[in-house]
């Protein structure tokens, strides 16, 4: 595919799954094989949303590089060509990052979720010739994960504006610093698909970005969704009230969650669970949502009006 016609695929609600895994904490393939089925039959498919597996959210820091690459055959397996599926890479150097990026490549990921090298403590010269050396190396999208809370995760605006020239480059996911006003990312969006990941996606598609990073719309696609339709529709105040219906009540209950244990899965397969589609806790040392903690979001998510089990 062409970058035009890769940067159109990174669009609408990202849906950053959850990984299923079984009582042993091994990853259920069956669970996932099912569920991305559902995903795509509830809408979740090419030009209206994507898939992104092996995320953050989706624990994907946590599996082992056996077990990422099994789960994204199993993605690109279900999904059968109709959806747009990305995986996340996380935190490597340049050779063992162009390294994942080529498998994930042979196993169908239309584009790839790379963080900067984290470890490296990149400087920016260093993280622009990282992504530029990864982009010569491969033929699908990149989306940048801009991970400024991370020591060296850091990209400046100019560097993030060099980087979006990148040939294979077709996607930023944009969350600014404290001190970055957040309308720095329409310096971007006439050359990459800027993705909201700072809880503003109705002012990142004002300023010409085209999807947002959520918690939910792989648990009820519809309400998200819609989201997208309003706002693609320029009904930002529909847009913006329908959003943070959910997501302001669904923030607060994460945010007192995280006191407990920590664990970027666990308020997502907590909802999971309250759906009816469970898949599994996460991984130790976090600790899954007990059983009074599932029935405070069961009682949130039943207020707004979703099919709750």
């Amino acid at each position: 595919m062409t970058r035009d016609e890769l940067r159109e695929l990174i669009q609408g609600p990202i849906a950053t799954v959850p990984t299923p895994f079984d009582d042993d904490f091994e990853v259920d393939h069956g669970c996932m094989h099912a569920i991305t089925q559902w995903w795509v039959e509830q809408g979740l498919v090419k030009g209206a949303a994507v898939i992104k597996v092996a995320a953050a959210m989706g624990e994907g820091p946590m599996l082992s590089d056996e077990e990422w690459p099994a789960l994204l055959r199993t993605v690109v397996q279900a999904a059968d060509d109709r959806a747009a599926i990305v995986c996340g890479l996380h935190y490597k150097d340049t050779k063992r990052t162009i390294e994942d990026a080529k498998r994930a490549q042979d196993l169908g990921a239309m584009a790839l979720q790379v963080c900067p090298p984290v470890f490296n403590l990149p400087s920016q010269g260093d993280a622009i010739d990282y992504f530029s050396d990864l982009s010569d190396a491969i033929e699908i999208g990149v989306m940048v994960y801009h991970t400024h809370w991370l020591p060296g995760g850091r990209m400046e605006v100019d560097t993030l504006d060099t980087i979006a020239d990148i040939d294979q480059v077709v996607s930023i996911k944009w969350a600014a610093p404290a001190d970055v006003d957040y309308d720095e990312m329409a310096r971007f969006t006439d050359r990459v698909s800027v993705i909201d990941n700072g809880g503003g996606p109705i002012r990142c598609h004002q300023l010409g970005g085209r999807g947002y990073i959520n918690l939910t719309s792989d648990i009820h696609p519809a309400h998200d969704l819609r989201v997208w339709e309003l706002m693609e529709a320029k009904q930002y105040d529909e847009a913006e009230t329908l959003f943070e219906s959910v997501n302001e009540p669904l923030r607060l209950f994460a945010e007192r969650m995280d006191q407990r244990s920590g664990g970027q899965g666990r308020v997502k397969k907590g909802l999971t669970a309250v759906m009816g589609r469970p898949m599994g806790a996460s991984r130790p040392p976090s600790k899954p949502l007990n059983d009074q903690e599932l029935d405070e979001l069961r009682e949130i998510v039943r207020g707004f009006g979703w099919p709750v089990a």
